[in-house]
């Protein structure tokens, strides 16, 4: 297994652009900084449309999805004074389903023994992944001892953070300078600049980093800022009045939670986004868990984000390169796709219920997640040990 650590790696925190003349490149396509704004209040008046017949959102699957991604509450059993969780066949169904999805815990010596000889890199969802999925997005923040074991992976391995979070919001709450991220489902990645890879991609724009340092940027969904940012205001406003419903814009998407949404009123805010899309066909949605996504039509996905970030590391068509990536979201299941087409990675779908995934292993919650990272640095630390070179104190992590 290649050691070689990723310690040196350039910051990838937020970046401004470089001379735009010097560039050639028009100011509207270069990277903005107004990405992963959420509101909850009004803005400036838009004409609003009462929805229109909610048999659309029933006929076109919608409403089912929404559904789907909301698993039904463990049954209760109050009993005197106590609360107790009564097992019932959703407990049972979820171990036959493990079956097919083993713990990837549980097969750790499994994953361990193909990763020798081979370059492991890293690639992480966040929300639901290192942060628990919460009822405020703004706060899904995750552990420090999460956070340290996202840090002690990126120092041996190649890590990477893929969200449906705008790249600025997922930096801000990750907070480390040694991971790629990219945002916005892959449509927005910042990488370094010797990273370069060899094509000639309009969709690439040199930039800067808070450091100063020279970065680049892909993003495949420049041109349809202005169309998000018009879309985004036009859900602000048709929403406003629906109790408990949150409007972000993510930069190249935009997102309508519906997790404190009464269930009664899911009906007419899927019809609200449906009415609103209905004028721009080069948009598209997408569902995620108690979130409608709206999203450009492009050949994009965070699978593709995936062959992007291995390429531009230089692992592109390797056969010693392993890659993991962890995800819990249907929007993972597209990158998972990706792993399992190529059969050359492994892909670890984090869920408490079943689910039909393209995953080869599961974990069950956040915790899981970490214990799991943390197994793949002891693995590293035994690694570099049997080839005669101890770890470093400030190889790892305590504080």
């Amino acid at each position: 297994m290649d050691m070689k650590s990723t310690k040196g790696s350039p910051i990838l925190a937020d970046s401004v652009p470089i001379n735009k003349s010097r560039l050639g490149i028009h100011s509207s396509l270069l990277p903005c900084s107004q990405s992963g704004t959420s509101f909850t209040t009004a803005v400036p008046s838009i004409p609003r449309k009462k929805p229109g017949k909610l048999d659309d959102v029933c006929s076109n699957g919608w409403l089912d999805a929404m559904k789907s991604s909301s698993p039904p509450r463990k049954k209760v059993l109050k009993d005197f004074n106590f609360v107790e969780l009564v097992p019932d066949d959703a407990e049972a169904a979820y171990e036959s389903w493990k079956i097919r999805y083993p713990s990837a815990l549980n097969c750790f010596q499994t994953i361990s023994s193909r990763a020798r000889k081979r370059k492991l890199v890293v690639f992480l969802d966040y929300d639901g992944t290192l942060s628990p999925i919460v009822d405020d997005p703004d706060r899904a923040f995750m552990s420090n001892d999460m956070r340290r074991a996202v840090r002690n992976v990126a120092k041996h391995f190649p890590t990477a953070i893929i969200s449906g979070r705008s790249r600025d919001k997922v930096y801000e709450l990750v907070g480390l300078t040694e991971l790629y991220y990219a945002g916005s489902h892959g449509m927005d990645i910042i990488f370094p600049a010797k990273d370069m890879v060899s094509r000639n991609d309009l969709n690439y724009v040199k930039s800067t980093n808070k450091e100063g340092k020279e970065v680049n940027l892909f993003q495949p969904a420049r041109e349809f800022l202005p169309m998000i940012d018009e879309v985004f205001m036009k859900l602000v406003e048709t929403s406003k009045d629906i109790p408990g419903a949150k409007v972000e814009n993510h930069k190249f998407c935009a997102s309508v939670h519906y997790r404190n949404v009464d269930p009664d009123s899911w009906p007419v805010i899927a019809q609200y986004v449906h009415d609103i899309l209905k004028d721009y066909p080069r948009l598209r949605l997408t569902h995620g868990r108690k979130v409608l996504e709206i999203r450009p039509v492009i050949n994009w996905d965070k699978g593709k984000a995936v062959e992007f970030l291995l390429e531009s590391l230089g692992f592109s068509n390797c056969d010693d390169v392993l890659p993991i990536y962890i995800g819990d979201d249907r929007t993972d299941e597209d990158a998972f796709k990706v792993l399992k087409k190529k059969n050359y990675g492994y892909g670890i779908l984090v869920s408490a219920v079943t689910k039909e995934s393209n995953a080869f292993f599961s974990l069950k919650d956040t915790s899981e997640v970490q214990d799991f990272l943390e197994s793949l640095v002891k693995m590293a630390q035994v690694d570099a040990r049997k080839h005669g070179r101890s770890p470093k104190p400030s190889d790892y992590d305590t504080d």
